[in-house]
């Protein structure tokens, strides 16, 4: 069986690191200090916070699987071999809609880092799909779920 890749810039990967051990140093010892005061107020059948403990552990433990996961199989972005005015992964594209909309930059990365309030768009969002590959000077048709639309490339430049 093959295992998924994770595509990610070194700085994604730490960043998955640094979330790992806060939530096995710290989160862990947190919620089994709440899960003892919970089982001292008694019975735990109708103990809200005993139930609320519990359920954040089982957050917790998954989201620390799935950390794990994705660092154990992450696949560094090595854009070295990519021209510089090309649109890859962990490259930030500027472009504009056509015919005179405002200027937007996106760094393309893989899901694992995606973050659209941080305009870190995921490799597999329509957007990245359409303008991966794409050359500064090039139109590129976008279709999303919301409509269709035009964008000239401006810029292409690392991530910062």
């Amino acid at each position: 069986m093959v295992e998924k890749t994770y595509p990610m810039t070194i700085q994604g990967k730490e960043k998955l690191e640094a979330e790992l051990e806060d939530l096995k140093v710290n989160k862990r010892k947190e919620i089994i200090e709440r899960i003892k005061v919970a089982r001292s107020f008694g019975d735990l059948s109708e103990n809200s916070e005993y139930e609320s403990a519990k359920d954040e552990q089982a957050f917790v433990e998954g989201r620390i699987s799935t950390l794990e996961n994705m660092i154990r199989f992450a696949e560094i972005i090595d854009d070295r071999d990519v021209a510089m005015d090309q649109v890859s992964l962990g490259r930030q594209v500027t472009f504009k809609e056509l015919p005179d909309g405002e200027e937007e930059a996106y760094t393309i990365v893989g899901s694992a880092e995606a973050d659209p309030m941080a305009f870190k768009i995921s490799n597999d969002s329509p957007m990245a799909k359409a303008l991966l590959g794409k050359k500064i000077g090039d139109t590129v048709m976008i279709e999303t779920p919301g409509g269709s639309f035009e964008v000239e490339i401006l810029k292409v430049d690392k991530a910062q």
